[in-house]
């Protein structure tokens, strides 16, 4: 199993190796820092400012400094790696995409069994748009573990022997999608759902709830995460896009929801 965490060094990406290493024990794992313009962080950048005679001399600083700073926060992350079972690696990388859109290239570029991201919001994704969890799920051609920093001992205590709670709705993407639970947890018991909603009688699926009151992907969603909760999941699981002869599930509808909704670590599969 190999693993790639996207790490800065913040209390979501302790949480995101800390999990990971339950899900995925034994693996091995890079732990990548992305460093984005202005490259080092404030505090470094305002005291080399000081000490600069020049622009030029900054410049210079502020670019060998920075990488040193680099290297010893992710190797913070390697430390806590190794200290969880895993056998790591750090990669520093310079990005002008930004972290998000840095993230889904290496995952290109290393092809990991999975992508870890710690989420900094209150759900899994702070916003809809625009935070780095949502990018890496929209671009990686991976498979996303998003873990939220905000999980209470219950949903930790899940991670540990929990199932696997897959959505599906007949599309490619769900099959994509419960393929990859039964690549990445073959030791947990699958648990497939289909949200009732007038179109899902013929979709196989080892349980069928009703969809909450509304329509939409939000009250899809609420099924779904219900559902995990109910079974005391480890992870949810959903494809990040599909379609069925009766309807679209995309990236920013179920999926997207799903992630606003849930605390419990959400594994978004792309369906390519």
């Amino acid at each position: 199993m190999k693993v790639v965490v996207g790490y800065d060094g913040s209390p979501s990406a302790n949480a995101a190796i800390s999990t990971g290493s339950q899900l995925f024990p034994g693996a091995q794992a890079v732990i990548l820092y992305l460093c984005t313009p202005p490259f080092g962080s404030k505090g470094l950048r305002a005291r080399l400012r000081h000490s600069a005679r020049n622009v030029d001399e900054l410049i210079d600083l502020v670019d060998s400094e920075s990488d040193g700073e680099a290297a010893r926060l992710v190797e913070t992350g390697v430390t806590l790696a190794r200290a969880v079972g895993w056998t790591p690696e750090p990669l520093v990388k310079r990005t002008w995409a930004g972290e998000g859109l840095g993230l889904a290239q290496v995952a290109e570029e290393l092809q990991p069994d999975v992508v870890i991201v710690g989420a900094r919001g209150i759900g899994a994704t702070e916003h809809k748009m625009g935070s780095v969890s949502d990018l890496v799920v929209h671009h990686a051609p991976r498979p996303v573990l998003v873990v939220s920093k905000h999980m209470v001992s219950a949903e930790h205590e899940a991670v540990v022997d929990g199932p696997i709670v897959v959505g599906v709705d007949g599309s490619v993407g769900a099959d994509r999608a419960v393929q990859a639970a039964k690549q990445l947890f073959g030791d947990r018991d699958i648990l497939t759902v289909a949200v009732e909603d007038g179109d899902t009688s013929d979709v196989e699926a080892a349980h069928h709830v009703r969809r909450f009151r509304g329509s939409g992907a939000g009250a899809t969603a609420d099924a779904l995460v219900s559902f995990a909760d109910e079974h005391r999941a480890a992870v949810l699981v959903v494809g990040s896009r599909g379609q069925s002869a009766v309807r679209k599930m995309l990236l920013g509808s179920v999926a997207a929801a799903t992630l606003q909704r849930t605390y419990r670590p959400a594994l978004v599969v792309p369906a390519g």
